[in-house]
């Protein structure tokens, strides 16, 4: 099934009051929190998702819509520095303005099936449809969701002594 625009807002919309409902008001000692070594942070996850948000998703329709197709690059770990004094709070607000904004251009679009159809150039990837960075766009915050999810279970790792049995989201990392 080709991914259509209608299909991915319902995730992209919810994504912002989830990790708000989710994230807003916890201590740091869940916020803080890290898998391991070289990962990420739930604080630092809503980083770069606002980074995504701003510099990579929009820009990359815009480049198959109105452009050459050439996909402009983003640098996955920018957020680490350019969002490092920022409190968990301020990015979830920008995060969740910003992802307004995306959808609301979005909606501008008015994208037919043969827009998703459009090709880009991806710098990895090579060839890419709308309809791809689409549903991507969608699943991207779905397994970041996860991430954060996880990263925050991985901590209660021993706490939860024998129930760890039954709690598959534990059964990644090192918490």
């Amino acid at each position: 099934m080709t991914p259509s625009a209608p299909e991915a807002l319902p995730v992209l919309s919810r994504t912002p009051g989830t990790l708000d409902a989710l994230l807003r008001g916890l201590g740091s000692g869940w916020t803080e929190r890290r898998e391991g070594p070289g990962t990420w942070s739930p604080r630092e996850v809503v980083g770069h998702l606002l980074d995504a948000e701003r510099v990579n998703w929009l820009p990359r329709l815009r480049a198959i819509l109105h452009g050459d197709g050439v996909f402009p690059p983003f640098d996955r770990s920018a957020h680490l520095e350019t969002y490092r004094e920022w409190t968990l709070d301020d990015l979830l607000d920008a995060f969740a303005a910003e992802r307004t904004r995306s959808l609301d251009e979005l909606a501008g679009f008015r994208l037919s099936p043969a827009d998703l159809e459009r090709q880009g150039t991806h710098p990895e990837f090579g060839t890419v449809t709308a309809g791809q960075l689409l549903a991507t766009w969608a699943v991207h915050d779905l397994d970041h969701l996860v991430q954060i999810t996880r990263t925050m279970a991985g901590g209660s790792r021993e706490a939860v002594g024998p129930w760890r049995a039954y709690l598959r989201v534990l059964e990644n990392g090192d918490g």
